[in-house]
């Protein structure tokens, strides 16, 4: 189960795009990551130590060795949660808060790709499922899932000249009604 200080610390929307940033261009300086995003260093200094108080990112050393800079890789990839995990009212409310607005980052990113879809070579792909499972089983698909994004992900040679742009994937897998 996630401490409520690590949920509430991911779902900031620019610690959020932190996160982003870090998963697909590993290990960053934060000056890259400060213009990436048009903000002051010093705030995404501050957002990488909340990161970093949450387990989520850690410093590394410089590529080049140069120990004036500061270099940020994330420390884990995944973060899992149900408002069911917590006892405490106030923290089940902060957890379907933050569900929420995984919800919106997700839906946020579909409604921009469809808005330059029509412009770009490039085609999306949508699918959708209906199926019966236990609670057990359902667990057992999110965990195929990631395994298979993992592995996916783990093929792919960045250095072989190819041209590639990042990718954003989402499903959701949750009982419901017919």
């Amino acid at each position: 189960m996630e401490e409520i200080s690590v949920i509430t610390a991911v779902h900031h929307p620019l610690r959020r795009r932190i996160i982003d940033y870090l998963q697909l261009h590993e290990a960053t300086q934060v000056g890259t990551l400060a213009k990436a995003f048009g903000a002051q260093v010093g705030s995404i200094s501050h957002h990488l130590r909340m990161l970093q108080k949450a387990g989520i990112v850690e410093q590394t050393d410089d590529p080049t060795g140069d120990k004036r800079t500061s270099w940020w890789q994330l420390a884990r990839r995944r973060i899992t949660w149900s408002e069911s995990d917590f006892d405490s009212p106030a923290d089940a409310m902060l957890a379907r808060e933050a569900q929420r607005a995984n919800v919106r980052h997700q839906l946020d990113r579909l409604q921009r790709w469809h808005r330059v879809s029509r412009d770009s070579d490039v085609e999306g792909f949508a699918t959708d499922t209906l199926k019966w499972a236990t609670p057990a089983e359902l667990r057992d698909l999110g965990q195929r899932l990631n395994a298979m994004l993992d592995e996916w992900g783990a093929g792919i040679d960045r250095e072989d000249g190819q041209e590639r742009l990042p990718v954003f994937f989402f499903a959701h897998g949750f009982p419901t009604e017919v």
